[in-house]
């Protein structure tokens, strides 16, 4: 897929007309249907005072709450996708992704540590706590697979174990120190919520999302190398240790600031990164803008489909992206072990 510099130009206009009629219908759709000209009609109204007559409480929605909730599901989806493509290259593991190395449950024990227990007195943010719990999962991870041996199987069964340790001391976290409300609320959350976000939330997450597409597409070179090996990457006059930190932590930090807003949401830095290349190949100049695109559509869809699919209730958007990731993973393992 290299085309002329018009026929990329084109393609990343249609793309970009793609996520902009996903967010349009984001903001449309749910359990009250709202006309889509009165959605752009709302969007001009906030952003250029177009003036056009529209009903308050309709305007209300779809500003105050959907159309936030898209742009935050759309971070979400393009964080997770990138974090999943640069897991994938720097560990050469198809089965690579944030939650599957427990760098979600990291996430999310370090967010609730800073919630429930107050832990950095203060000084601590959700995202900070988050964080850091999110690099002390990796780490943890990391050692047990080194540990282990060698195998492309060591890092995934390390994650297991890794996800299942944080997750424990989560639960462990909510059911000493959190009342009632609070145990619920959390619950709730960690299956992936999107129902209370709102537009300081977007400010969080679409700065975040941007800087880490850049960050990611600044060393796209380096990723092609790690597709070889350490090794190559290095013959290659890489600096290894250095590009590993840089994208780790910025793998590690996109993961803290969605599972801190949203909770933790499973499987898309899986499952989109292998769409990806499906469509356009492997080299990640092109890998890395596609995953962030796909999984930005991929996950307000999955929030449409989370508003709609029971009528009356919300169901948490976690649950969407686990019933097409989990076969999908199964797909991706039964395929790997027929090559092997």
């Amino acid at each position: 897929m290299q085309g002329s510099p018009k026929q990329r130009l084109a393609i990343g206009l249609c793309a970009a007309a793609g996520l902009v009629v996903a967010l349009w219908l984001g903001a449309a759709i749910g359990e009250t249907a709202i006309p889509l000209d009165i959605v752009a009609k709302t969007v001009a109204n906030r952003l250029w005072n177009a003036g056009y007559p529209i009903d308050p409480i309709d305007a209300g929605i779809v500003w105050n709450y959907r159309l936030s909730r898209a742009v935050v599901a759309a971070c979400c989806g393009a964080a997770l996708a990138l974090s999943g493509v640069v897991l994938q290259s720097l560990l050469r593991n198809v089965l690579a992704d944030p939650y599957v190395l427990g760098i979600s449950a990291g996430a999310s024990t370090g967010a609730v540590g800073v919630a429930i227990l107050g832990l950095g007195a203060g000084f601590l943010t959700l995202p900070a706590g988050a964080f850091l719990g999110a690099l002390l999962a990796f780490a943890l991870v990391s050692l047990l697979a080194t540990r282990a041996g060698p195998g492309a199987g060591a890092i995934i069964l390390a994650g297991v174990a890794g996800s299942q340790l944080f997750n424990a001391l989560t639960s462990f976290i909510v059911t000493k120190a959190a009342n009632a409300e609070q145990a619920r609320g959390i619950m709730f959350w960690l299956l992936g919520n999107l129902s209370g976000v709102r537009w300081p939330d977007v400010w969080l997450a679409l700065p975040v999302t941007v800087i880490g597409l850049l960050v990611c597409l600044w060393h796209a070179r380096a990723l092609d190398a790690f597709t070889f090996g350490a090794e190559s990457a290095a013959s290659l006059g890489i600096s290894v240790k250095r590009v590993q930190a840089v994208l780790v932590g910025m793998a590690a930090m996109m993961t803290a600031v969605m599972v801190s807003i949203v909770g933790s949401i499973g499987f898309v830095g899986l499952v989109i990164p292998h769409a990806a290349r499906l469509v356009v190949g492997v080299r990640h100049e092109r890998l890395l803008p596609a995953s962030a695109l796909i999984g930005a559509i991929f996950m307000i869809i999955a929030d449409i489909l989370s508003r709609i699919i029971i009528p009356g209730q919300v169901l948490p958007i976690g649950v969407i992206t686990a019933l097409v990731g989990a076969p999908a993973f199964a797909l991706i393992l039964s395929q790997r072990r027929a090559v092997a």
